[in-house]
């Protein structure tokens, strides 16, 4: 597989059919994730993804996303120059955009 772009929406509907060699990868802060995550999330912050590689390529897909966009599309770059093509990023949104689209959010 080659690393690609979805949508927040995308990561929805995968989210709600996740294979069980997938992960999505929330790349905030431990306390932005704390405050609210998508369910079994893994939480890697962006500047920490580069020393995780050999954890990540583990995973069939790792789903990146952040809160708006941003930090996912470095930590994406970060990961594909280090050679990762399992890689999915969320560019058009984040956790913002997740939470005002109602979509479930684990606390804690």
């Amino acid at each position: 597989m080659s690393n690609k772009q979805m949508t927040l929406a995308d990561l929805y509907r995968t989210s709600q059919n996740l294979g069980k060699n997938d992960v999505i990868l929330d790349v905030r802060r431990p306390d932005e994730y704390r405050e609210g995550h998508i369910e079994n999330a893994l939480n890697i912050p962006v500047d920490q993804v580069a020393t995780r590689t050999a954890d990540l390529r583990k995973y069939d897909t790792v789903y990146i996303h952040c809160k708006r966009g941003g930090r996912a599309k470095t930590a994406f770059d970060a990961l594909q120059a280090a050679g990762l093509t399992n890689l999915v990023c969320v560019f058009d949104a984040g956790m913002d955009a997740w939470i005002e689209s109602g979509y479930p959010v684990t606390r804690g």
